[in-house]
């Protein structure tokens, strides 16, 4: 029986659930469920998740969680009991999971990585703080360091910025929002500062007295490894100043052992110290880190002689040094130890011990040694910062190490009040002693003891060095054989403060000696007292004491019998009467130095003071003791703080009349002095003084006394400072008049009540006297007012002690309204009067409701002057802040009503006013008036937008009722209105908030709703009937619009769990601001027509936001417009118009929603679904014209939904311009807006010119120039054009389309403008301009002629699938290549294009399935061209270069041709049955155009039988061999006649071999010719072809006889041999053959005379020839004046076969013919580019060793190439070239670009058939075609093996089976398989291969 759960119910998913049970509710690890009910074992509940989807889950999968249930029953809801950090971690953990795996997937490996290490982080601190064992520092500490992530995460993930308040997330709805804003401001500076903000908000106003920070560094010896001593050695580390010349810090003492450890083993990895309390100008000083090395031993370390060995001294070794400044920017870059090694170098000379640092640092390097090596000291070093307290927390490894604090000599920057010290620093600085009859000098060694009166020795009061203990006697170092020694060596005495009064130093000096018994000889002392008689101590100064003569039989038992000596001159002036009998001698010719310096809190130096403290010792100088208080140093004085004071106010109890104003006055000084930053932190000593030891009950008469004096005097004085330094002291006298009249009414029951009220009163009388001075003329007065204002706000705390809270409140509002109202005063003293005005808003006294009601009124008079005027900005803003944060507090307390009222009447239309100056300031770039520090100006207008939105959040009905009803006109509304419209507007277009500033934008979006609502209602009552306004309601729609496309607020974008906080805390506002919008849109009635068409767009923009609701609000609104705008005129073309543009600009321009791939959908909700608008149209008479209407607008948005998806960026050029094309060709012919229409052209334009399509980018802008005229018609600006004529824009126009025409080297195009515009010039007379067209159009003749073009291939492409885009999907396309690129390159490119796609692997047309289907699949091959101008073509003295041009440009149909077998196939003669399928494709447009693809309109397919195929192959050869011929006859071809003798070598070679021989027993047979009839004439057309081949061979040889090298002879002999074999074996079929062929002899025939009128070659045309020749056989480039095209090759084997191909044919034949395919696959291997003359090698080796030739016959044939190719440039290789090793196909036709064979093919007997087309194309459509270059197919793999072997069979159709494959040439093929290619065409391929090279050797 399932029951309600009472505790469980709230938990979390400890094991995964999968729900395999009826209602079972899947669950995944982690997530959190609330449960409703349970019964035996399970629970029934909902996922936090998924809040919606009931159902039930196991109870053992539940880790149950403590709760608040709230609102108990069916609609309860569950809020986990734990640490809102806790909830607020596991929440945000949530959500970056599903973030951090995206960040892996777009390869954003560095933040994929960095968050992993922050969440674990995360985790590990979550688990800290659920484990319940922190301490409060503790748990804040985690608090802090787990903000501190989650800021950093939300930032980087782009997640929006959550505002805190002591590390726990703040409640928008409990602070003001200028206090939110704060928190924003604060995070968004400083992620790392994350905590409490809103605790520091308020002290933003107090004078500056930021507490300098102070620096530590931390030291670390780790090793000393420079070992040569072999002694125990003491190390002093300490900082020194180079510039003072002085250490500055005590000393750190390390003690080692021989071996380099420490003596005291407790200290292994514990010989640390911190340097602290180093101010920033410490840090700024040219500090060093010294370390001075002092050995424990021997006198002298390399002789053992020199002193017993018992005996040990400390002898001088080494120093080493640092430079702080050289490593202080590496060590304050880490938080970490950084490790540095210090040399120690020695001294040269022990004289100079004391400054060998000093010489090191100067590099006097002839006063030390460097050490052999670099070891040496090697310390770590790192830099902390902050008090000593925050030091010790942040860093507790560094004190559990047992770290020594290294103090800095003299007070710190700032001295701690608890900070007690007493330390004498002593500094031994020189001695000067006799020889004392010695023949060397002495080895001198001091001894100091420190002994109290009664000549006891103080224990433990001398220390070297922190790091070690204290001792009781102290032994210097000793320098060797020196009576003068200097030593320079620090000791720091921290006796006792009871000992030090009474106890002195003394020092016994000894002579060391070396002898044996090595005796220490006392031979002197010194002493000095270490406290004067008069009280003070020994001052900081060089000390020179006296030398006394003694023995080591001396006693100092009774120390009184020196101590009555003097112990120096001073001390000597002072008791001449010496007697000379004592037993102490002072030797005269001896000194002894030393220097002291006193640290102590306890004890001073000045006689000032102590006079001042003992004041009744001296009763005739206490006025002079008192003036001298001022010249006491700041450290004495809050040393002896309290002291002083009682001093003080005794004096003034003894003589109030007498000493009253130089008490004032000192009194004055001392609380001044706490002022300073450095003593700042004794003001609570002082308040500590104040509250529990001050004890002046009378002082207070005389304090007021003195202050009212001071102030009634400032208007007559011209110094003033006296007076300013008493303004400036306010706050503490007013603190001793309260606790002094308090003291006073203590002690007499509350006498005299009324005379203190009455004195008060007179002094702020005074007060205002003082306020209410005109200081314009007086600087002085200035000061002084200033002063005041400043302290003045300190005293209302002291005064609520003695007065009401309204007293207070009054007295403050008199004094504050005495100020002048004039903002002219002056901007300094502007700023001083708004602070103070800030102050007391920050106050205590404002906190009280009594008082804020009375000083309300006077604060808000002074910030509405500043802001009409626009001063001083952003302190008023301060103010204002200040003032809303603390009605917001009270509103939640009480009822602030009154103060809302009065801050509405006095600031709301200020603040508006303000607000749009700012802004409009803000857009124009323009600092803002009253600035006085560079603020930045969005952070002004953020400060006054939160304030506006403190102030409208606060105001309720009441409140909005009376500020509607206190207008006095309908102006000054409607004023107020666009005022508060304006301002709204600006906040959503200026983005005043940052982007992830999500609360406060929400908030602000909530505030605004919430005023509109109030608002509208005022608009609908004064501005709906007669007294319409357009501009206001105008106003109100652009707000709503603007508001409800907020992306804040566009909820379809955020998480789920983000939508629902949302909606749960404000519900979808998009949807309340629309229904507001539809109310006030009907209450419009008949004014709805001056909303159209304007309102048209903004209100498609609401239409196009993703929220049904908002639709189905809207969509009334558009059947309005249309019913509005038909009743008007007719018809809506208004309506349409607007659309188009508006839906235009929405997409193109990237403006409204981004979500544009559900644009399409929108639309079709919208004009779809009831209520829809195509329902509500077809209801009205206009029912067809709105349909008509509807359908045009769903086109448009497929063409915009397009055009947007490719303008998103990352798409490629080719479907941005297809896009763009498709997009302006709708504009032009189906909505007919030519504007739009040249806009797209401009863009389409601009696309060209980026991918450097110029040919296209000119043929683009030829659209726009067409339809101008030569006209001087004026034309408006527009786009980039200026206001001009027609005929000015025409010409301009004209000039940038040829100069693109000239970059495309189109100069062809270019020609007919060129001689339009001269046309124009000539007419105008314009000779100038005409000259240079004329020019220009002469230039692009010469280009023509002279410069070199590529001829582009053809790529056939077709798009199948609903996935493509609409412009592409279903159709296909031809493409114009670019330069160099092969089919391969093409299909990557569409496939990388297209990632999607699916390349199709036939060529056959897809059927529905693939139509239809939701994918993309891509179907590419080659194509040919067939040119439309043929005339051109068939003229035989046309350069080759401008047929070039004609043969691929100006292009509309395109062909490719497909092999396949019909009927039977004859296994002897494959040819009888080899059909051709050949299609042309015609294009909607020519190529090149305004795109470099076109879509294709028209398919036609013929098949070609045979016969047919027969004669083209024939005719085509015929064709090629005549060009070739005549070109050498001309002479266009000089030199290398190599071309010619491979071209007649291959075909004459062929016939004798088989060849056409094929042809004849295939359509010669009479079977054949009974078969087939109706083929006569066409056999009776080959046969003459065949008689026509033999002539032109004929006339061939006699060219090549005529032209041939000597060396060449054989060969040209072999040639005829072989042709008169030919002309034998065809003299049976062909009779009267015998009679054509005098051509042996070289003599001509009347058919020569054919091959002589050929026209002759251009020189260019030479390098043409050398496409044949074996190298470029082997690796090249096709050289032409109109094509440069590199090669693919398809793999069969390791063999390659190369075919042949025409050259010249006729232009019938460049368009009937073209080479087979060889395999089905669409993939191709890689195209070279043309630059691939160096891979000859390799290519050359796969040649021969495929067609069986061994390796020095390989070499051989390889060197012969490149004889062949003598004089020719070689061409650099390109990256791609060795892997492009051409294979030879079975029949030879290369097909470049062709893709290699499936693997069931990939060894079957192939065979191709040679087309002798004009190009190398494939004629199937799947393979590439080359560019065709002079009429002549480029493939370098055809020359070389087919001037030998003759043509070759086709390779074979995809659709036939291996054994159908025949050949469609008479030609022997060659494949890898030796059984398919006979021994004996092997053998006759080799042998032919060593013939050619012999003779080419």
């Amino acid at each position: 029986m399932w029951s309600p759960t009472e505790e469980e119910k709230y938990g979390v998913v400890i094991c995964s659930f999968r729900g395999a049970v009826p209602q079972g509710l899947v669950l995944e690890l982690g997530e959190t469920v609330q449960i409703l009910e349970k019964c035996e074992g399970w629970y029934r509940g909902v996922s936090i998740r998924k809040p919606n989807v009931k159902g039930i889950f196991p109870a053992n999968y539940i880790h149950l969680k403590k709760a608040i249930v709230s609102n108990k029953g069916q609609y309860e809801t569950v809020v986990p009991l734990e640490d809102s950090v806790v909830t607020e971690v596991t929440a945000t953990l949530q959500e970056w999971a599903v973030l951090w795996k995206q960040l892996y997937v777009k390869h954003k490996v560095d933040l994929f990585y960095k968050l992993r290490h922050v969440m674990n982080e995360l985790i590990d601190l979550r688990r800290q703080l659920l484990s319940g064992h922190l301490t409060q520092d503790q748990v804040r500490e985690v608090k802090r360091h787990l903000t501190v992530r989650l800021d950093w995460g939300n930032e980087h993930l782009g997640l929006d910025l959550v505002p805190r308040k002591d590390f726990e997330v703040v409640d928008s709805d409990q602070i003001s929002v200028s206090d939110l804003y704060k928190m924003h401001l604060s995070s968004r500076h400083s992620v790392q500062q994350s905590t409490s903000q809103v605790d520091t908000i308020r002290q933003r106003h107090g004078e500056a007295c930021r507490m300098p920070v102070p620096h530590h560094f931390f030291l670390s010896l780790k090793s000393f490894t420079y070992n040569t001593i072999g002694e125990d050695t003491d190390v002093f580390f300490s900082l020194y100043d180079v510039r003072e010349g002085k250490q500055i810090s005590e000393r750190f003492m390390v003690r080692l052992n021989k071996n380099g450890g420490p003596r005291n083993p407790e200290k292994i990895d514990r010989m640390c110290a911190l340097f602290t309390d180093l101010s920033s100008k410490d840090m700024k000083r040219d500090l060093y880190i010294v370390a001075h090395v002092i050995r424990i031993g021997r006198m002298l370390l390399n002789d053992s002689k020199k002193g017993p060995p018992h005996l040990h001294y400390r002898r001088p070794y080494g120093c080493a040094v640092l430079s702080i400044m050289d490593v202080l920017q590496s060590i304050s870059e880490i938080k970490e130890e950084k490790d540095f090694v210090l040399k120690v170098y020695t001294c040269n000379n022990e004289n100079e011990w004391c400054q060998i640092h000093e010489n090191i640092i100067r590099k006097s390097s002839t006063k030390y040694t460097a050490p052999s090596s670099n070891y040496g000291l090697i310390i770590s070093l790192q830099l902390l910062r902050g008090d000593m307290e925050q030091v010790r927390r942040e860093n507790p490894m560094i004190f559990n190490r047992g770290v020594s604090v290294t103090r800095k000599l003299g007070f710190p920057d700032v001295i701690m009040p608890g900070d007690i010290r007493n330390d004498l620093y002593l500094t031994l600085e020189k001695g000067d002693f006799e020889r004392g009859g010695k023949s060397v000098q002495k080895n001198i060694e001091v001894t100091m003891y420190v002994l109290y009166a009664d000549g006891e020795i103080l224990k433990d009061c001398i220390s070297l060095g922190s790091g070690e203990p204290s001792r009781s006697a102290y032994h210097s170092f000793v320098l060797y054989h020196n009576n003068s020694p200097r030593w320079g060596e620090i000791i720091k005495l921290p006796i006792p403060i009871d000992r030090f009064r009474g106890s002195h130093l003394r020092f016994e000096f000894r002579h060391c000696s070396t002898k044996d018994k090595g005796e220490k000889k006392l031979f002197g002392f010194a002493f000095t007292p270490l406290m004067r008689d008069d009280g003070t101590t020994l001052s900081d100064d060089i000390h020179e004491l006296y030398v006394y003569k003694c023995d080591e039989n001396s006693t100092f038992n009774n120390h009184a019998l020196y101590l009555g000596l003097p112990c120096c001159k001073e001390d000597y002036n002072g008791c001449p009467n010496i007697p000379s009998s004592l037993i102490f001698q002072r030797s005269t010719k001896e000194t002894f130095s030393v220097s002291t310096q006193l640290s102590s809190t306890k004890l001073t130096q000045n006689v000032d003071l102590l006079a001042l403290l003992k004041w009744k010792a001296y009763p005739d100088r206490v006025m002079d003791i008192l003036g001298r208080l001022r010249h006491v140093s700041g450290e004495e004085i809050v040393k002896f703080l309290q002291d002083i004071l009682d001093t003080l106010f005794v004096v003034l109890d003894d003589n109030t009349e007498k000493y009253g104003l130089l008490v004032f006055q000192s009194l004055v000084f001392i609380i001044n002095l706490l002022r300073d930053s450095k003593y700042f932190h004794f003001r609570p000593v002082m308040d500590t003084y104040i509250q529990k030891h001050f004890a002046g009950a009378l002082a207070y008469k005389e304090l007021i006394r003195c202050l009212k004096w001071y102030m009634d005097r400032s208007a007559e004085l011209v110094r003033q400072d006296h007076i300013q330094e008493a303004m400036r002291a306010l706050e503490y006298l007013f603190k001793f008049i309260v606790q002094s009249r308090i003291l006073y009414s203590r002690a007499t029951c509350g006498m005299e009540e009324e005379q203190f009220r009455s004195s008060i009163q007179e002094l702020f009388q005074s007060i205002r006297f003082v306020l209410s001075l005109d200081s314009r003329s007086s600087e002085t007065l200035i000061f002084t007012q200033a002063a005041l204002l400043n302290s003045f706000p300190a005293i209302f705390d002291e005064l609520l002690q003695m007065f009401t809270v309204q007293e207070v409140a009054e007295f403050v509002r008199g004094t504050l309204g005495s100020m002048p109202s004039t903002v002219h005063i002056g901007q300094s003293m502007d700023v001083v009067k708004l602070q103070s005005i800030a102050r007391t808003v920050d106050s205590r006294l404002f906190s009280f409701s009594e008082s804020r009601r009375i000083l309300l009124p006077v604060v808000l008079h002074h910030i509405h002057l500043h802001l009409r005027q626009q001063k001083e900005l952003l302190i008023c803003s301060g103010i204002l802040s200040s003032i809303f944060s603390i009605i917001k507090t009270s509103s939640l307390e009480g009822d602030v009503v009154e103060e809302v009222e009065m801050m509405v009447e006095s600031l709301l239309d200020v603040l508006l006013q303000t607000l749009l100056t700012i802004m409009s300031k803000s857009q124009s770039q323009e600092a803002v008036r009253g600035q006085r520090c560079p603020q930045c100006t969005a952070e002004i207008t953020g400060e006054y937008v939160s304030c506006l939105l403190s102030l409208l959040r606060q105001m309720s009905d009441t409140h909005f009722q009376h500020l509607l009803d206190n207008f006095q006109s309908k102006d000054e509304l409607k004023e107020f209105l666009l005022k508060i419209f304006c301002v709204f507007r600006n906040l959503m277009k200026m983005s005043v908030f940052p982007r992830d500033w999500m609360v406060m934008r929400l908030l602000t979006s909530n505030i605004i709703v919430t005023t509109v609502q109030y608002l509208s209602s005022a608009l609908h009552k004064n501005f709906t009937e007669t007294d319409f306004d357009f501009k206001v309601w105008n106003s109100y729609f652009s707000l709503a619009v603007l508001f409800i496309n907020q992306p804040s607020l566009q909820l379809e974008n955020a998480t789920p769990a983000k939508r629902k906080k949302i909606l749960d805390k404000y519900g979808d506002m998009r949807v309340m601001m629309a229904y507001e919008l539809f109310s006030m849109w009907q209450n419009l009635g008949e004014h709805k027509i001056h909303f159209i068409p304007g309102m048209i767009g903004p209100f498609l923009g609401v239409t196009l936001v993703p929220q049904p609701e908002v639709r189905n609000i809207m969509i009334p609104i558009f059947h309005d417009m249309m019913d509005w705008e038909q009743r008007k005129n007719g018809n809506f073309k208004q309506v349409e118009a607007e659309l188009i543009d508006k839906l235009d600009s929405l997409v193109s321009e990237g403006k409204g929603d981004e979500n544009y791939r559900e644009l399409f959908s929108l639309l079709t909700q919208l004009f779809g679904p009831y209520p829809s608008l195509l329902e509500k149209i077809e209801q009205e008479t206009w029912r067809e014209t709105g349909i008509s209407f509807v359908t045009s607008v769903t086109r448009l948005m497929e063409r915009l939904l397009d055009y947007r998806d490719c303008m998103k960026g990352d798409e490629t050029e080719n479907k941005k311009i297809g896009c763009t094309v498709n997009l302006m060709n709708f504009y032009k012919s189906e909505i007919n807006k030519e504007e739009m229409y040249i806009r797209y052209i401009h863009k389409l334009c601009d696309m060209h010119l980026q991918a450097e399509n110029y040919t296209e980018a000119a043929f683009t802008l030829l659209l726009y120039c067409e339809l101008l005229q030569w006209e001087d018609r004026p034309l408006r600006e527009f786009l980039h054009y200026p206001s001009q004529s027609e005929w000015q824009r025409k010409e301009g126009l004209c000039r940038k389309i040829i100069h693109y025409f000239n970059k495309g080297k189109s100069w062809e195009f270019g020609i007919p403008l060129c001689r339009e515009l001269a046309i124009q010039y000539e007419s105008l007379y314009d000779y100038q301009s005409l000259s240079w067209i004329r020019k220009m159009e002469a230039t692009y003749y010469d280009n023509i002629m002279e410069q070199q073009r590529l001829e582009p291939e053809f790529f056939r492409i077709g798009f199948y699938g609903r996935k493509f885009p609409f412009f592409l999907r279903n159709k296909e396309y031809v493409c114009r290549g670019h330069d160099y690129e092969r089919l391969e390159a093409f299909q990557q490119r569409m496939l990388s294009e297209f990632p999607q796609a699916i390349a199709m692997q036939h060529p056959n047309h897809p059927d529905d399935s693939i139509l239809q289907c939701d994918a993309q699949y891509l179907q590419i091959y080659a194509v040919t061209p067939i040119p439309d101008n043929i005339d051109v073509l068939q003229m035989d003295r046309v350069p080759d270069r401008i047929k070039s041009f004609y043969r691929v440009n100006n292009i509309r149909k395109f062909r490719y041709d497909r092999p396949f077998h019909k009927g039977p196939k004859d296994k002897e003669n494959e040819f009888k049955s080899l059909w051709i399928e050949r299609t042309t494709l015609t294009l909607t447009h020519s190529l090149p155009g305004i795109s470099r693809w076109f879509e294709v309109e028209r398919r036609e397919l013929v098949e070609v039988s045979p016969l047919e195929n027969a004669i083209q192959v024939v005719e085509n050869k015929n064709q090629e061999l005549r060009t070739l011929i005549s070109q050498y006859q001309h002479k266009q071809m000089h030199g290398n006649i190599n071309l010619l003798s491979m071209c007649l070598n291959g075909v004459i070679d062929a016939a004798v071999n088989g060849g056409i021989a094929r042809y004849q027993e295939a359509f010669f047979d009479k079977d054949y010719i009974t078969k087939h009839p109706g083929d006569a004439e066409k056999i009776t057309q080959l046969k003459e072809l065949m008689q026509e081949q033999v002539h032109v061979l004929g006339v061939g040889l006699a060219v090549h006889e005529k032209f041939v090298h000597p060396e060449m002879r054989p060969l040209h002999k072999k040639l005829i041999d072989q042709f008169q074999m030919m002309r034998s074996s065809l003299y049976h079929e062909l009779p009267g053959l015998d009679k054509l062929s005098p051509a042996c002899s070289g003599t001509s025939t009347p058919r020569s005379n054919v091959l002589v009128s050929h026209g002759p070659m251009s020189p260019e045309s030479i390098k043409l020839v050398h496409r044949h020749s074996p190298l470029n056989l082997l690796g090249s480039v096709r050289h032409s004046s109109s094509s440069l095209s590199s090669h693919t090759s398809s793999e069969t084997g390791n063999l390659v076969i190369l075919t042949d191909s025409s050259v010249g044919e006729t232009a019938e034949d460049m368009y009937h013919m073209q080479a087979s395919p060889s395999t089905s696959s669409l993939s191709s291997t890689h195209s070279a580019p043309s630059q691939m003359i160096n891979s000859a090698p390799s290519s050359a080796r796969v040649l021969v060793k495929g067609a069986g030739l061994t390796t020095l016959e390989a070499e051989a044939l390889y060197l012969s190439t490149e004889q062949i190719q003598h004089g020719r440039q070689p061409c650099k290789l390109s990256h791609a070239a060795p892997t492009n090793v051409p294979h030879l196909c079975p029949g030879g036709a290369t097909s470049r670009g062709s893709p290699s064979l499936p693997d069931k093919y990939r060894h079957s007997r192939e065979i191709m058939m040679l087309l002798p087309t004009h190009r190398d194309r494939p004629s199937s459509a799947m393979y590439p075609a080359a560019i065709m270059e002079n009429g002549q197919p480029p493939n370098f793999q055809r020359a070389f093996i087919q001037q030998m072997i003759g043509p070759c069979k086709p390779c074979s159709d995809p659709n036939l089976s291996v054994a159908e494959k025949v050949p469609s040439s008479p030609y022997p093929c060659i494949t890898h398989q030796s059984a398919v290619w006979p021994r004996w065409q092997q053998l006759h391929f080799i042998r032919q291969c060593q013939q050619w090279c012999l003779l080419f050797e």
